[in-house]
């Protein structure tokens, strides 16, 4: 399966909450302006965890691809309950790309991070990977064992040099859309651009519109 990234929620539910939403609801407001949402609960309970993922499923739009995050359990009950997941994200600790694939089947999506050039090289030769996340790109909070900050030019030389597509993650907001897209990348992953946002569903499509503009 092949899905659009160029708009990429990646959900934190703490961050919704402090700004007074519930996850869903902040995810059924942005589907206004993002392509695909990942569902990351890295606190959650694993029947936490698959409750949030069938309850985000249900509210998004059919081309809206839903992307759960390292939990290849919780993906694989999800999709035996009936839900609509569409593929796994995992990192470089997590369960080896291959043995993702082989547990997720081959029409599933695949994402693996990245932050240097071996690694982008590894996903590649992996032969199952379908993109790859490339952060942090700015200094970011959301994410406890994020890589130290890249930059713009940074990313661009690993854009440039991997054979997947690449997604930029960390601390992005609107501003950075335009330079990403430029490029190369293949979409860029937001957190607290839409999740920590007095109106959601504004900060989608005001992302949707920097990245179409670019």
């Amino acid at each position: 399966m092949t899905a659009d990234l160029s708009v990429y929620l990646v959900t934190d539910s703490g961050a919704a909450a402090r700004a007074g939403h519930d996850i869903v609801e902040v995810v059924r407001a942005a589907a206004a302006g993002v392509t695909a949402v990942q569902i990351r609960e890295k606190d959650a309970t694993a029947r936490g965890f698959l409750d949030t993922v069938r309850r985000v499923s249900a509210a998004l739009p059919r081309e809206v691809a839903v992307i759960v995050n390292d939990r290849v359990d919780v993906f694989l009950a999800a999709r035996a309950s009936g839900a609509r997941v569409d593929g796994v994200h995992v990192g470089q600790s997590d369960l080896p790309p291959a043995a993702v694939r082989a547990l997720i089947g081959p029409d599933a999506v695949l994402g693996l991070s990245a932050s240097t050039p071996e690694q982008l090289a590894a996903a590649a030769a992996s032969g199952v990977v379908d993109y790859v996340g490339i952060g942090a790109l700015h200094t970011t909070a959301t994410k406890r064992d994020a890589p130290p900050a890249l930059g713009h030019a940074a990313f661009a030389r690993l854009v440039a040099i991997s054979a997947l597509p690449a997604v930029a993650i960390g601390g992005v907001t609107a501003a950075d859309l335009p330079v990403l897209r430029r490029s190369g990348a293949a979409g860029a992953a937001v957190v607290s651009a839409i999740c920590a946002a007095d109106d959601p569903g504004r900060a989608a499509r005001e992302l949707r519109a920097a990245w179409d503009a670019a």
